[in-house]
């Protein structure tokens, strides 16, 4: 009797209130997810080239996993205050009927064992599923493929996460009932009294709306502009302008509401009751609405920016070779290509490249311009080409990024007399395009080369080899012709296309005081396999007067692309960790020969993407849950406090299809209106999270794919936030119909 007692409570307890059981097994997915991270293909192929760096993300998920905690632990609290608190009447009837205090307590700690095991039940499956499921999607983004995938069973997240939950769940619980089990029969069989808020006059209302949304415009402004990235200080600023701006809306919107009260139509059932009720709530619970819409926009800001950072930082994007390798051994630079190819050759390796070329990358000489006791060496040349930028050094602002990249060769006097290049006649034509910020950094960029005097060189027919293993098109240039080279993380597409367009025109400039003419299109494949070596800006050149300019004394790179014949039966990834273990054992590193392979490259792009989208979109979950959850029990709340009115309208002949009509409108209302505001503010938010954190992806085809993505799962959030409504729908209807029994029974 007492046992089907607890399964018949706690069965009525999750259909009541099936937003918080839903709740709970998200929050018990999310766990899972971010406490088995580090048994993601990912993460496991990740540590492999950067283990520091994995260290370091591992050592901030107790630090998640601890924060999580405490926030959920207050969800459960408030959630479960709601339950308890609907059930007053009825603790109230079994403590007069001659139940125990303790029996009690045990029948509300049995129901609420039952409800917490259920949610396990049912949350750890789904979210070894959709770990699984991630793990593949995210392998598969990157262009990894899957790596040779095998299902992964953390059992130490699933042990954190059953005793995570666990405890916050009976804490929460041991608060709450304690509370209620001290209560008298008396005070629990007493309905519960709404509370009654004062309401200010009319124009203080019409005055904070007003002010909210000025100070929202300015916070979108700030952010987009990136006046709020510019100083700690406006950062600052502009999320204390987002937050007031917000709770001041919320607060004015009964000015809008009464508006709507006046002009709707009288004549409908329960309009006037309908949009008081909503007045009143808004009134009520305006910080809560503001907090919500706040949390949720968080939540949509972390989605829209994980999911575009994962999507947009696909490895895979110009990929052509597999290795390139450095010979510091060899001084003579036309010796490097041919002692590399006899090392391969006499350890087995040479056969399982399909390809192998030199990349000849210098800058002009100038023999008047070189001191006599600092002279320009190899090593110099290595460190200045792209001045060994990182992923780091990429998310500086471009401005900063280009003068660094060009300012940092302190080898070379400058002679502003006989400057190595002059662009005045390329900078002309760019200043009569139409006035734009990618304009102006073209023409920065250009003023750049006879300021820093310095001009890096590309061998023509190295470049083409580039480009015929790319499928290409190659390259054909005349004497005194040249190609212009660029680095995708210097420019963007729009940048391209302005240039090409001036390009097309075969604009003039003064290489060594001698004229050559600028042709084709900008250039952009990576030069070599690792993506820490970049050039803003380089000419590519005919390969005799490569030699000429660059007087022989130049860097070489060799490139190489693994064959995949040999490599048939296993995945790219897998072909290239075993030829790592085959270079790292053979004769190489003692002819001081060095590589980086497409593997290890990817590994440092990789964590920044991991990082970002994973921790983000695991903050996304969080926020989402919460907000989602406070926004529909505080409806659930005032909607029982105002249960005498609705028991009146019955009275009145209200039907229960007008009752439930009219709480819908409410919820509606009072759930859409923070998804409104949040998914608005989205827009802004995500487009200014690119140009804060992600500079490099100003404009073009690059931010338009994240924008993209970021708007796709922002609309698909709104999917989920009308999902979280139509629970709340339901379980006003369950309420609704348990006031309207005493009328049947009548």
């Amino acid at each position: 009797m007492f046992s089907d007692l607890i399964l018949r409570n706690s069965r009525r307890s999750r259909k009541e209130n099936g937003l918080f059981f839903s709740s709970l097994v998200i929050s018990i997915i999310a766990f899972y997810i971010i406490l088995s991270l580090s048994r993601q293909d990912v993460m496991i192929f990740l540590a492999k080239m950067e283990s520091d760096a994995v260290s370091r993300l591992l050592l901030m998920i107790p630090v998640f996993y601890v924060a999580t905690l405490g926030i959920l632990f207050f969800l459960i609290y408030f959630a479960c205050k709601y339950q308890l608190e609907r059930r007053r009447k009825e603790f109230g009837v079994y403590l007069m009927m001659g139940m125990r205090r303790k029996k009690l307590f045990g029948m509300l700690l049995a129901e609420d064992l039952l409800g917490s095991g259920l949610a396990l039940v049912i949350g750890l499956p789904v979210a070894i599923v959709i770990s699984e499921l991630i793990s593949l999607i995210t392998a598969k983004l990157v262009g990894m493929g899957i790596i040779g995938h095998q299902f992964s069973l953390s059992v130490s997240a699933i042990i954190f996460t059953i005793v995570g939950f666990l405890v916050i769940k009976f804490a929460a619980f041991l608060i709450l009932s304690s509370k209620i089990s001290r209560q008298e029969i008396g005070t629990l069989l007493k309905p519960s009294v709404e509370n009654e808020k004062r309401e200010a006059p009319a124009v203080v209302y019409g005055i904070s709306a007003a002010a909210g949304i000025v100070m929202l415009a300015a916070t979108y402004s700030m952010a987009i502009s990136g006046i709020s990235w510019s100083r700690n200080v406006m950062m600052l600023l502009t999320l204390v302008l987002g937050f007031v701006g917000t709770i001041l809306l919320f607060f004015g919107m009964r000015a809008f509401i009464a508006v709507l009260i006046k002009k709707g139509k009288t004549d409908q059932k329960l309009h006037v009751f309908t949009f008081r009720q909503i007045q009143e709530n808004v009134i009520r619970q305006s910080t809560s609405m503001a907090i919500s819409s706040l949390l949720i926009l968080a939540a949509l800001c972390c989605f829209g920016a994980g999911i575009g950072i994962a999507g947009a930082k696909s490895l895979s994007e110009n990929h052509v070779q597999d290795y390139t390798f450095r010979n510091f051994s060899t001084e003579n630079p036309e010796d490097v290509l041919p002692h590399l190819e006899k090392t391969l050759l006499g350890n087995g390796l040479i056969q399982d490249f399909s390809q192998i070329w030199e990349m000849r990358i210098g800058y002009v000489y100038e023999k008047e311009t070189v001191t006599d006791t600092e002279d320009v060496t190899e090593d110099q040349t290595v460190n200045d080409i792209g001045n060994e930028t990182t992923a780091e050094d990429n998310a500086l602002n471009e401005n900063e990024s280009m003068d660094v990249a060009e300012n940092n060769i302190e080898d070379r006097i400058i002679d502003e007399n006989h400057a190595v290049i002059s662009c005045q006649p390329v900078i002309d034509e760019v200043r009569k395009l139409p006035q734009s910020e990618d304009r102006d950094l073209i023409i920065n960029e250009l003023e750049s080369k006879g300021i820093a005097n310095d001009v890096y060189l590309i061998c023509l027919s190295d470049y083409n080899k580039l480009l015929a293993a790319a499928g290409k098109p190659t390259l054909t240039l005349a004497e005194n012709e040249a190609a212009v080279y660029e680095d995708s993380n210097w420019t963007n597409d729009i940048r391209n296309q302005l240039f090409n367009s001036v390009l097309a025109t075969k604009p003039e400039i003064m290489l060594n005081q001698t004229p050559w003419r600028l042709t084709g299109e900008v250039q952009t494949l990576n030069l070599v396999t690792d993506r820490s070596i970049t050039l803003s800006f380089a000419l590519i050149v005919p390969d005799d007067q490569f030699l000429q300019y660059t007087n022989g004394d130049y860097t070489v790179y060799v490139n190489a692309i693994l064959n995949r014949e040999n490599g048939r039966s296993a995945s790219l990834m897998s072909a290239i960790s075993d030829m790592n273990e085959r270079l790292d054992n053979s004769d190489l590193p003692e002819e001081d020969i060095t590589y980086e392979s497409y593997l290890q490259n990817m590994g440092r792009q990789l964590f920044f993407m991991v990082a970002a989208s994973y921790v983000t979109i695991y903050l996304g979950i969080i926020f989402m849950v919460v907000a989602n959850t406070i926004i529909g029990v505080q409806f659930l709340m005032n909607q029982q406090k105002t249960g005498r009115r609705y028991q009146t309208l019955i009275r009145l002949g209200a039907t229960y299809k007008d009752l439930c009509g009219s709480a819908r409108k409410q919820i509606n209302w009072f759930m859409g209106l923070p998804v409104f505001v949040a998914a608005v503010s989205s827009l802004f938010g995500v487009k200014a999270l690119f140009v804060g954190l992600i500079s490099s992806y100003k404009g073009g085809e690059g931010q338009g794919q994240m924008i993209a993505m970021a708007a796709a799962m922002i609309l698909l959030l709104c999917v989920v936030e009308w999902v979280y409504m139509t629970v709340v729908r339901r379980s006003s209807d369950r309420y609704l119909l348990t006031l309207m029994q005493p009328q049947r029974e009548e």
